[in-house]
């Protein structure tokens, strides 16, 4: 799922492959640029280390966003239920802080509070910070939807509900066939991003700093 110039959201490709394969990865990608798709701005997903390196062969130029839905749940469940709630709310204090300075604060907070008896968790957020805080780098009306890959789940959610009613499709491809129309019919009710109008800035090169667009210094005539 990609985002056009204009804010809305748009199915730009779905193939079957092995979710960690790189190569399956790369072939979707590859398909994406043989059709004409330019390399993506920022690239969010979860941990699925095939296609963090697909990207890096096809696409070197993008930045990479982890999904924190899916880093939340990871880090969460490699805690003792006891320390989970307290944990949860340190994560968010992370990716709902309002500035990168913030967010890293709160990254070394959290590693003062878990590294020590927990460091393998905590290693899940320490290790990945960058990838994790890439969005502050974006505008601050888009991080909502650059923090996580809700919206993907969200529409597999509705397509896994009627798969499973249907009791199996017949065949490889009469469920890729079903599962891109299901899709295709939910692209209709996909919500645009907001403040589309700065879209078109993010893909011109605009930069942004914790959110704000950084003006341009004047140019001095000689």
């Amino acid at each position: 799922m990609g985002v056009r110039t204009d804010g809305r959201k748009e199915l730009i490709a779905l193939a079957e492959g092995l979710r960690e394969s790189t190569e399956s990865w790369a072939d979707l990608l590859r398909d994406c640029r043989r059709r004409g798709m330019r390399a993506p701005e920022l690239v969010v997903g979860d941990g699925a280390m095939g296609l963090w390196r697909a990207l890096t062969e096809v696409f070197p130029q993008a930045r990479h966003q982890r999904c924190w839905v899916h880093k939340t749940r990871n880090v969460v469940n490699a805690l003792p239920k006891s320390s989970q709630p307290g944990a949860k709310k340190a994560l968010q204090e992370i990716y709902n802080a309002e500035d990168r300075d913030h967010a890293e604060k709160a990254v070394k907070d959290f590693d003062r509070a878990y590294g020590a008896k927990w460091p393998k968790a905590v290693k899940k957020v320490t290790d990945e910070t960058d990838e994790l805080l890439a969005s502050y780098d974006f505008p601050a009306e888009h991080w909502i939807h650059l923090r996580t890959t809700n919206p993907i789940e969200s529409t597999f959610s509705t397509v896994k509900l009627r798969t499973r009613v249907t009791r199996g499709a017949g065949s490889p491809a009469a469920a890729l066939a079903m599962v891109f129309k299901l899709t295709e019919s939910a692209q209709t009710r996909w919500r645009a991003i907001t403040a589309p109008h700065l879209v078109a800035l993010v893909r011109n090169g605009a930069t942004f700093h914790n959110g704000y667009l950084v003006e341009r210094p004047e140019v001095s005539a000689a």
